[in-house]
């Protein structure tokens, strides 16, 4: 069995910088992380790779500063790691991305795509659906556990799970998983001995040399989503007073109070 998992790295949300003339946020050599729900989509291959024996191999796009965080999925089990990185993507809305990430994939064997449901820094949902249209194969999203059965033959039972429902679906090969944080799968530490392996035999990194997309096609000229206009948010500073705990301090407290709804003035109200 083959498993292509889709990671993203994404920037640290305490600590990140954001082009405001282009729209975008820069992750080039900034402080990131790997999505919390890709996190959950390669630990459920990974347990798949210990159950059923499967190869699994790690596709993400991004700045080659990015290689590192794939070494380490490496170091923790997964086979192999792919990166798709160009100055051309750069400012690739979700359409762009999924249509980088879809010729990616192409390039290699599989029988199921793992990814997360949705990411941290953008939370639509598309790409794992977009990638599915493009590879035109099964896609499932909102997943919160995958069965594990004698020997999965072309076939998966997976269960989903939303405000209102949970439910349970046979999907066949080959096909898309949008894994949830909800589900629980935890990544495995590397073992001892292999944090410090060298795997950069294992990291391949592609160009768009490798891919062969138009300039128009990729990043900013090949986004369907516009964005207008950014400006940082202004918060009003909220003004602070210490009252004690005397008459004229909890007089204060309930006008306050008062005002804002909380309390009402009304005789026949007794509080005890």
């Amino acid at each position: 069995m083959k498993i292509i998992c889709l990671v993203k790295i994404i920037p640290d949300v305490d600590h990140f910088t954001y082009d405001y003339e282009k729209n975008i946020l820069v992750r080039e050599n900034q402080k990131s992380l790997l999505n919390p729900d890709d996190a959950c989509a390669v630990a459920a291959a990974l347990n798949f790779k210990k159950r059923y024996g499967a190869n699994v191999t790690i596709v993400s796009m991004g700045p080659v500063s990015n290689r590192k965080y794939l070494e380490d999925l490496v170091r923790r089990g997964a086979d192999r790691a792919v990166l798709l990185a160009d100055t051309l993507y750069r400012g690739s809305d979700t359409y762009a991305t999924s249509r980088i990430l879809a010729k990616g994939v192409e390039k290699y064997e599989f029988d199921l795509i793992f990814c997360g449901a949705r990411s941290m820094d953008g939370d639509t949902s598309h790409v794992p659906s977009q990638v599915a249209e493009l590879l035109d194969v099964n896609i499932m999203s909102g997943v919160v556990k995958i069965r594990e059965e004698e020997e999965p033959v072309r076939m998966i039972q997976i269960e989903t799970e939303d405000d209102e429902r949970h439910m349970t679906f046979a999907l066949r090969f080959p096909a898309v998983l949008g894994i949830t944080k909800e589900s629980g799968y935890k990544l495995p530490f590397a073992r001892y001995e292999d944090r410090k392996k060298d795997v950069s035999e294992q990291i391949h990194v592609l160009s768009n040399l490798h891919l062969g997309f138009q300039e128009a096609e990729t990043g900013l000229a090949g986004s369907k989503t516009k964005v207008v206009r950014t400006y940082p948010k202004a918060f009003a500073q909220e003004k602070k007073r210490i009252v004690r705990t005397d008459e004229s301090g909890i007089e204060y407290v309930y006008q306050f109070l008062k005002e804002k709804g909380f309390v009402r003035d009304d005789s026949n109200t007794c509080f005890s």
